[in-house]
Protein backbone atom coordinates (compact mmCIF):
# COMPACT_ATOMS: atom_id res chain seq x y z
CA UNK A 1 0.00 0.00 0.00
CA UNK A 2 1.35 3.42 -0.98
CA UNK A 3 1.98 5.89 1.78
CA UNK A 4 0.21 9.24 1.77
CA UNK A 5 3.00 11.72 2.53
CA UNK A 6 2.62 15.43 1.88
CA UNK A 7 4.63 18.50 2.73
CA UNK A 8 4.14 22.24 2.74
CA UNK A 9 4.77 25.38 4.74
CA UNK A 10 3.73 25.32 8.38
CA UNK A 11 1.82 28.55 7.86
CA UNK A 12 -0.57 26.84 5.44
CA UNK A 13 -3.15 24.60 7.05
CA UNK A 14 -5.54 22.27 5.30
CA UNK A 15 -8.29 19.96 6.57
CA UNK A 16 -6.78 17.25 4.35
CA UNK A 17 -3.39 17.35 6.09
CA UNK A 18 -3.88 14.32 8.31
CA UNK A 19 -1.21 14.09 11.02
CA UNK A 20 0.81 17.34 10.95
CA UNK A 21 4.51 17.13 11.86
CA UNK A 22 6.90 20.07 12.07
CA UNK A 23 10.32 18.92 10.81
CA UNK A 24 12.32 22.10 11.55
CA UNK A 25 14.89 22.33 14.35
CA UNK A 26 13.85 25.87 15.33
CA UNK A 27 10.35 27.20 15.90
CA UNK A 28 8.89 29.07 12.88
CA UNK A 29 9.22 32.82 13.10
CA UNK A 30 6.00 34.71 13.77
CA UNK A 31 3.90 31.63 14.52
CA UNK A 32 2.30 31.27 17.92
CA UNK A 33 2.27 27.73 19.26
CA UNK A 34 -1.48 27.95 19.81
CA UNK A 35 -1.97 28.79 16.12
CA UNK A 36 0.29 26.08 14.72
CA UNK A 37 -2.24 23.20 14.72
CA UNK A 38 0.58 20.65 15.03
CA UNK A 39 0.28 17.05 16.10
CA UNK A 40 4.03 16.65 16.63
CA UNK A 41 7.31 18.54 16.44
CA UNK A 42 10.25 16.28 15.61
CA UNK A 43 13.26 18.57 16.11
CA UNK A 44 15.67 15.66 15.99
CA UNK A 45 14.68 14.75 12.41
CA UNK A 46 15.84 18.15 11.16
CA UNK A 47 19.24 18.68 9.56
CA UNK A 48 22.05 19.61 11.90
CA UNK A 49 22.67 23.29 12.49
CA UNK A 50 25.97 22.99 10.63
CA UNK A 51 24.33 21.43 7.56
CA UNK A 52 21.47 23.92 7.61
CA UNK A 53 23.87 26.87 7.76
CA UNK A 54 26.07 25.44 4.99
CA UNK A 55 23.06 24.89 2.75
CA UNK A 56 21.53 28.32 3.31
CA UNK A 57 18.52 27.25 1.21
CA UNK A 58 20.56 27.74 -1.96
CA UNK A 59 18.85 25.61 -4.66
CA UNK A 60 22.21 25.22 -6.41
CA UNK A 61 23.40 23.27 -3.34
CA UNK A 62 20.26 21.12 -3.02
CA UNK A 63 21.67 17.90 -4.49
CA UNK A 64 24.64 17.99 -2.11
CA UNK A 65 22.38 19.03 0.79
CA UNK A 66 20.13 16.05 0.06
CA UNK A 67 23.12 13.67 -0.01
CA UNK A 68 24.53 15.03 3.27
CA UNK A 69 21.13 15.07 4.96
CA UNK A 70 20.41 11.46 4.02
CA UNK A 71 23.80 10.56 5.52
CA UNK A 72 22.87 12.42 8.73
CA UNK A 73 19.61 10.48 8.96
CA UNK A 74 21.67 7.32 9.45
CA UNK A 75 23.40 8.62 12.59
CA UNK A 76 22.16 7.68 16.08
CA UNK A 77 20.90 11.19 16.83
CA UNK A 78 18.43 10.98 13.95
CA UNK A 79 17.47 7.28 14.06
CA UNK A 80 14.91 7.47 16.86
CA UNK A 81 13.17 10.43 15.24
CA UNK A 82 13.22 8.62 11.88
CA UNK A 83 11.60 5.53 13.41
CA UNK A 84 8.90 7.69 14.99
CA UNK A 85 8.19 9.47 11.70
CA UNK A 86 8.18 6.18 9.79
CA UNK A 87 5.68 4.70 12.25
CA UNK A 88 3.39 7.71 11.83
CA UNK A 89 3.56 7.27 8.05
CA UNK A 90 2.49 3.63 8.38
CA UNK A 91 -0.68 4.68 10.21
CA UNK A 92 -2.04 7.09 7.62
CA UNK A 93 -1.66 10.46 5.96
CA UNK A 94 1.21 12.57 7.27
CA UNK A 95 2.00 16.15 6.31
CA UNK A 96 5.55 17.33 6.93
CA UNK A 97 5.73 21.01 7.77
CA UNK A 98 8.54 23.50 7.43
CA UNK A 99 8.87 27.28 7.65
CA UNK A 100 11.13 27.25 4.59
CA UNK A 101 9.78 29.28 1.68
CA UNK A 102 11.14 26.93 -0.97
CA UNK A 103 9.61 23.67 0.20
CA UNK A 104 10.67 21.82 -2.96
CA UNK A 105 14.29 22.28 -1.86
CA UNK A 106 13.86 21.54 1.85
CA UNK A 107 14.35 18.74 4.33
CA UNK A 108 10.59 18.17 4.18
CA UNK A 109 10.92 17.27 0.48
CA UNK A 110 13.80 14.89 1.22
CA UNK A 111 11.88 13.23 4.04
CA UNK A 112 8.68 12.94 2.00
CA UNK A 113 10.56 11.27 -0.84
CA UNK A 114 12.24 8.79 1.50
CA UNK A 115 9.07 8.03 3.47
CA UNK A 116 7.11 7.47 0.27
CA UNK A 117 9.61 4.77 -0.68
CA UNK A 118 8.61 2.84 2.39
CA UNK A 119 10.90 3.29 5.25
CA UNK A 120 14.64 3.25 5.49
CA UNK A 121 16.15 6.63 6.19
CA UNK A 122 18.90 6.28 3.64
CA UNK A 123 20.31 3.74 1.28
Amino acid sequence: MARDIRYHRVYDSSPEDGFRVLVDRVWPRGLRKDDAHLDAWLRDIAPSTELRRWYGHDPARYAEFRRRYLAELRDPDHRAAWRELDELARRGRVTLLTATRDVEHSQAAVLAERLSRGGRAAT
